[in-house]
């Protein structure tokens, strides 16, 4: 009898190992403590515009795999009844996000008034149309990138050493760094669990993959500056930054 073999969350980990190192490198060249304090308020504003869609994503997520069980579909009912816990943990992280942009110094304006940038919408964006026009499955990819790259444990205080914030600007990375390992176990347990066919867990693996060089693109604008430019290749200690 042959043994099993990995298991799609495995799959997917080792997906994403062999693919991160550009973002990695973005993430730790974003955090670099010199000039952070402007850099800091650019990327509460960016992370806001992310997360304000995640909530109406799940939502619509959710009715469409309310849908697909009715007829039927063997990943509906699981994937629904994940995304109605998930809607509760993540509700009320944009408001998060505005606290600190105005405990940082800068106005909410700041992050609802501009455009977001076109990366932002190849992120979030192109899950509404997997959603809507293939199948909510595809979103787990998402999640498991935002979920995957969340702040390590010692950001917070690197954060409030470079810039001398108070911890009232800090509350998202702080609260993040603590939430989102759980949130990816669950996440990964619930890949394990659904009857995935090999194409759909292509869909997710595709998914996952595209939200990781949007990711990335999204640090490296955050990570520009007029005295330095991001060094291409260079890998980091530890992967921080996404709050979901």
């Amino acid at each position: 009898m042959n043994a099993p073999g990995p298991s799609s969350s495995a799959r997917l980990r080792v997906t994403l190992r062999l693919l991160d190192a550009e973002l990695l490198g973005a993430m730790e060249h974003m955090w670099r403590p010199d000039g952070l304090l402007p850099r800091y308020r650019r990327y509460l504003c960016a992370m806001h515009a992310v997360v304000r869609a995640s909530v109406p994503l799940m939502r619509r997520a959710l009715e469409r795999a309310v849908l697909l069980d009715v007829c039927g579909d063997p990943l509906a009912g699981p994937l629904a009844a994940y995304l109605r816990e998930h809607i509760q943990e993540e509700e009320g992280h944009d408001a998060w996000l505005l606290e600190d942009v105005l405990a940082a110094g800068s106005l909410p304006g700041e992050a609802l008034g501009p455009m977001p940038p076109p990366v932002v919408a190849a992120l979030a964006g192109s899950q509404y149309y997997w959603v809507e026009h293939h199948h909510p499955v595809a979103l787990l990819g998402y999640i498991a990138v935002l979920e995957g790259y969340a702040p390590a444990a010692d950001l917070t205080s690197r954060i409030a050493a470079a810039t001398g914030l108070p911890d009232a600007a800090l509350r998202t990375v702080r609260e993040h760094a603590a939430l989102d390992t759980g949130h990816l176990d669950e996440l990964y347990a619930l890949l394990d669990r659904l009857p995935l066919t090999r194409g759909q867990e292509s869909d997710v693996t595709i998914s996952a993959m595209h939200s990781l060089d949007a990711l990335t693109r999204l640090f490296v604008r955050l990570g520009r500056s007029a005295a330095a430019s991001l060094p291409r290749g260079a890998g980091p200690s530890t992967p921080t930054g996404v709050t979901t």
